[in-house]
Formats: structure tokens, C-alpha cells, sequence
């Protein structure tokens, strides 16, 4: 089993790195890239575990839609994503779940509003797409 981080900052790659190696995880790869990228998981898909942690707060809600989408492609039928968001106004975690069950997956498990943070794990049900070489699924904002 193999494992990818990407991470842009290459500060964080090289303590996460260090952290994998010293946990002796030798199947963690850490990656300097760009996480938005397709091209960064090209070699890997489609994959049994998608992480989409700390990134739907960050980007807009158009990204986080197309990020959703990109998922049924990132995705092994069967495999599972888990994603975070936030539970501030505007609370999209109702409008994420319903996306990943339009994307063909199942309708999964989300942390109650009162958590304050939104997890969700959703399973794939569908085939996986083909992953599009060159595209950016989102972009961070301030």
C-alpha cells in the first residue's frame, strides 16, 4: 500500500517527511507540488482512501463542487473519501453531502452540526472517471 501527501510548502514537506521516516512509514511518499493539481496523483488513482482534509474551508464554493466531482475520478469503486469544512455560515456540509451522492457515492456518515466541523466519509459506488491530466480541481483563498 502507498500513500502520497502533496504539499506546497516545502517547509511542511520536509517535517512531514521527517515525521513519516522517523515513524518508520516507509510507504508514505511526501511530495513538494501542488495538492490541486491532477497531474499530482496521475500514478496513484483510482485509490482505495481519498483524503480531502482542510481544503473545502479554504477555496470557493464553485471549487469546492468541481473538487467533489474530480472525486469520482481520484476514487477506486468501493474506495472512500473523507473531507473536512467548516460548520460557519454559509454551512455547505448539506449541499457537499448531496454532492458526493450526485457523484455516485454513498449518501456516508457526516458529524452532527454541533461538532462544529463538518467531517463527512462517503464510499464510491460508481466506475471511476478518467483523471484529466493538466487540471487544477481548486484554488485557495485569503
Amino acid at each position: 500500500m502507498t500513500a502520497r501527501l502533496v504539499e506546497r510548502d516545502p517547509r511542511n514537506a520536509a517535517v512531514a517527511r521527517s515525521a513519516a521516516r522517523a515513524a518508520g512509514l516507509s510507504a508514505v511518499e511526501v511530495v513538494t507540488g501542488d495538492a490541486a493539481r491532477t497531474d499530482a496523483y496521475a500514478d496513484l488513482v483510482p485509490a482505495d482512501l481519498v483524503l480531502v482534509c482542510g481544503v473545502f474551508g479554504n477555496i470557493s464554493e464553485s471549487d469546492v463542487r468541481a473538487t467533489v466531482r474530480h472525486c469520482a475520478a481520484l476514487c477506486a469503486t468501493g474506495g472512500t473519501v473523507l473531507w473536512t469544512r467548516h460548520r460557519r455560515e454559509p454551512d455547505l456540509v448539506p449541499a457537499i453531502r448531496g454532492w458526493f451522492m450526485e457523484e455516485g457515492f454513498a449518501s456516508g456518515t457526516v458529524s452532527s452540526p454541533a461538532d462544529g466541523v463538518g467531517v463527512g466519509a462517503h464510499r464510491f459506488l460508481g466506475v471511476p472517471r478518467p483523471l484529466p491530466s493538466g487540471v487544477t480541481m481548486f484554488a485557495f483563498v485569503d
